[in-house]
Parts: C-alpha cells; sequence; structure tokens
C-alpha cells in the first residue's frame, strides 16, 4: 500500500489534459463543419451559459434550495424566542455536518470523481451513503458535474463558473449568484450527460444502485434526525428539533460551504499554481470545506488525495484519508511530487 507521486502533464485525468481534450474535441468539430462546442448544444446559450432547466427539475432544485433555508431562519427564531437549543442538538448538529459533508469531499470528491485512492468496495459504498445525506445530488450527477467543470474550468460550457456574465459590476453580481447556486436551476444540473462524463462509474453495479435510491437516502436525511431527537426528547417536539437542527440547517450549511467553493474560491483568495481557469485558494472556505478551499491548488492537481499542499494549509479530509492509509483502508494514495509542485509554481 504506497503514496502515489504523479506528474501533472502526463496524468491524463489532471485539468490541463481535461481541458486539452476538449480543445481537441472542439477543434474536431469545427473541422467537420460544426460550430463552437457548446453553442451546438440546445441545452446551452451561446455564451456557454446553461438554459433553465423544465418546470419539474426546476421545482425540486428551487425546494432543495428554499427548503433547508427555511428550516435554518425557523431554528434560529426557535432559539430567539424560546431559548438556545439544548447540547444533544448542537452535536447533532455538527456531526451530521461532519460526516455528510465529508461523504462529499472524500467519497463524492477525490474518490468518485478523481480517483485519488483505492479503498474496498463496502467503504466505498459507505461513502457514497453519507454523501448522499448531504442533498447535493446523487452520486453520479455530482461527479458528472464536477468532471465537466474541470473540463471545461471558467470557458465556456463550465457548469458553475462566476466568469461567463461579461464584464461591469452588475454582470459580475449576477455571475456569482449564478456560479453558487443559480446554475443548480439550469439545465448543467439537471441534464448532466452521464455516459460522456462517468462511463467508468455506471460500469458500478454498486454504486448505480446506490445512485437510483438516491431520494430514498434523502428522506432518510431527515427521518434520522427525527428519529434521535424523539428519543432525547421523548416526544414529537424533540423530533421536530432533530429536523430543524440535524436535518434542515445542517443542510442548508453544508449546501452553502459547498457552493462557495464554486463562487467564492473562482473569484476571491490567493493562487499557488498556473492553471487555466481562475480558482483560487481560500483559507476560510479551507476550514469550514474540509480542505476543499484549497481550490487553485487541486485545480492545478485534480487527482490528488491532499488539497492542502503546503503544510500550513489545513486539509481535514486529507487527515481522514492519510489514517485510513495508516490503518490499511487505502491505498494507491496520490498525491503530486516536489517537482510537478516546483513547475506548477507561481513566484511572486
Amino acid at each position: 500500500m504506497s503514496t502515489t507521486s504523479f506528474n501533472p502533464d502526463t496524468d491524463p485525468s489532471t485539468e490541463v489534459n481535461l481541458i486539452k481534450s476538449a480543445a481537441d474535441a472542439k477543434a474536431t468539430r469545427e473541422s467537420e463543419g460544426d460550430s463552437v462546442v457548446e453553442s451546438v448544444n440546445p441545452l446551452y446559450h451561446e455564451s456557454g451559459i446553461a438554459k433553465r432547466a423544465g418546470i419539474v427539475d426546476l421545482s425540486i432544485m428551487v425546494t432543495a434550495i428554499v427548503a433547508p433555508l427555511v428550516g435554518f431562519v425557523f431554528a434560529i427564531y426557535y432559539c430567539w424566542n424560546v431559548g438556545w437549543v439544548s447540547w444533544p442538538y448542537l452535536v447533532m448538529l455538527v456531526v451530521a455536518w461532519m460526516i455528510s459533508g465529508m461523504g462529499v469531499t472524500i467519497g463524492f470528491h477525490r474518490l468518485l470523481t478523481h480517483g485519488s485512492f483505492e479503498t474496498y468496495r463496502p467503504i466505498r459504498a459507505l461513502f457514497m451513503f453519507f454523501g448522499a445525506l448531504s442533498v447535493e445530488g446523487s452520486p453520479l450527477v455530482w461527479c458528472a458535474v464536477h468532471r465537466r467543470h474541470h473540463a471545461l474550468s471558467d470557458h465556456p460550457g463550465d457548469p458553475h463558473s462566476p466568469h461567463l456574465h461579461g464584464e461591469g459590476v452588475w454582470n459580475s453580481i449576477k455571475g456569482f449568484f449564478y456560479g453558487h447556486c443559480g446554475w443548480l436551476l439550469t439545465h448543467a444540473w439537471s441534464s448532466p450527460d452521464l455516459k460522456r462524463y462517468v462511463p467508468d462509474l455506471l460500469q458500478e453495479k454498486l454504486l448505480v444502485a446506490v445512485d437510483r435510491m438516491y431520494y430514498m437516502w434523502v428522506i432518510m436525511s431527515l427521518a434520522i434526525p427525527a428519529g434521535i431527537g424523539y428519543l432525547i426528547a421523548g416526544g414529537w417536539d424533540g423530533a421536530l428539533l432533530g429536523v430543524l437542527w440535524g436535518g434542515l440547517a445542517r443542510i442548508f450549511l453544508g449546501h452553502h460551504i459547498t457552493w462557495s467553493i464554486n463562487s467564492i474560491c473562482h473569484v476571491f483568495g490567493r493562487r499557488q499554481y498556473q492553471t487555466t481557469d481562475r480558482s483560487t485558494n481560500n483559507m476560510l472556505c479551507a476550514i469550514l470545506g474540509f480542505g476543499e478551499g484549497w481550490h487553485n491548488n487541486h485545480h492545478a492537481f485534480p487527482t490528488s488525495a491532499r488539497h492542502g499542499l503546503s503544510w500550513w494549509q489545513l486539509d481535514t479530509s486529507w487527515l481522514v484519508i492519510l489514517t485510513m492509509k495508516k490503518l490499511g483502508l487505502a491505498w494507491n494514495v496520490k498525491i503530486p511530487s516536489e517537482r510537478a509542485r516546483e513547475s506548477r509554481r507561481i513566484t511572486r
């Protein structure tokens, strides 16, 4: 069981080579008489921004965005008028946030999307279940969207770039909102093209089975904290508090932390490595996002299991993966070599 160093210029799954692949595909289509790749896609505008989703998908996503917000506001209102919630519900909020959050950062992102390490199938499935509890989409959809993001990052066709709306203050504001959560109301989310972006994952029967039961996991994401709250308080008041704090408020916080990686970490922060996009490192997003906020590092070395590449860059997800490796639960763990990092480093 080893930690594998890789060269980003020869690894076919790195961002630069994904961009090159997309550019090659575009050139091929143009040579055959087609126009720009995304402009011939009926689901996208010529600007490369996805068109609004259909009424059913739109309704589902509006509910997914608004319901956790309403729950969070009601939870705050409860605290203001009744008194601070007791510590078991606070523990429930934090623990559920960490479990579901790392299900996304470790499971959906580093394990499934980028294959930055390997583990046993039951552990792989467990991370998929944890990630689904975040209510950020099914595993296959999440991975397909993210792979598309890397292939076209901050270029036309990127599912959630904040930089495709033009110049000026108002367009920048619109772009930021679009990159944060507006894109979820478009075909960029509802039509992810699974066969094109995750053909390898579609071959995994266990993963496909977990994916098909996604809405059951969503229900469980609320039912589990409701049941725990009922047991704590011995009544339905406790179940309601469980849904509010362990369910909706937790989902709200998790959503906006994840979405901040798409918006804030492509606008605000520092750049440590050369990339073909405008990704940045943002310490606050990294702390709250279990290491995902070292986003420029990630775009420079997408298949790296470690995003906090400097000793001082806290990456909680990496610490979990490293612990798994030491326990024999993870292997073929990829991190970029020092030479590869120096070749991309921005000198100031």
